[in-house]
């Protein structure tokens, strides 16, 4: 977790993943800020593993602003090339992959992406880690805490509730849902989400945290 001030919300937390493959390490989302993603890779180390690359599950920067001091380093950086479109498009470093299509296997048979359709932002992604039945949502998907959507100056609006319950229904033995923001949940964020979504809709898309 890492945290950043943002107007006009004040502290706001961005969720991220470190998954461990014996003494491979994956990080899926950097943190807020080169230095925070720079301590965070200090710390994998310092457990005796070696960070193998990130992936970023959109472009804003609680997902992505670690990708230029990874780049520096030599560690692969991993987006969808959708992703690294919005990122050239804003002037910010691009991943070293970029992949295209709905899914992309990290790491075959243990971290899968997938892109459900537009929502938070077009090109928000959610991952899978098979073993543990857990799904990183990003900010695709909203915490149990949250009743309105928060950032929507990038969002499809329209296709959102569609996108999240389309990851419902892939991955329907996800027993651990982490959202972008806010604490962990389950699979019902999804619902959680999709509701939030019509009611931003009837209210004329006024999201707010």
């Amino acid at each position: 977790v890492s945290y950043q001030h943002v107007e006009p919300w004040g502290w706001v937390d961005s969720n991220g993943l470190v998954v461990f493959d014996g003494n491979d390490a994956y990080l899926i989302d950097t943190p807020w800020s080169p230095g925070d993603t720079r301590q965070l890779v200090d710390w994998i180390e310092a457990r005796g593993a070696v960070l193998q690359g990130s992936l970023s599950t959109h472009s804003h920067d609680d997902r992505a602003a670690g990708i230029g001091y990874l780049n520096a380093t030599g560690i692969p950086t991993h987006a969808s090339e959708l992703t690294n479109q919005f990122l050239a498009r804003d002037g910010k470093p691009t991943a070293m992959v970029g992949f295209p299509g709905p899914e992309f296997d990290w790491l075959p048979g243990k971290i899968t992406a997938f892109h459900p359709g537009g929502g938070h932002t077009q090109d928000n992604l959610v991952v899978w880690i098979h073993e543990h039945h857990l799904l990183v949502g990003g900010c695709l998907v909203r915490a149990r805490t949250a009743n309105g959507l928060g950032y929507t100056g990038e969002a499809t609006i329209k296709t959102w509730a569609e996108s999240a319950r389309r990851v419902k229904s892939k991955y329907p033995e996800a027993q651990m849902v982490i959202p972008g923001h806010g604490p962990i949940g389950d699979i019902q964020l999804w619902e959680h989400t999709a509701s939030l979504v019509e009611s931003a809709r009837r209210k004329g898309a006024q999201g707010t945290k």
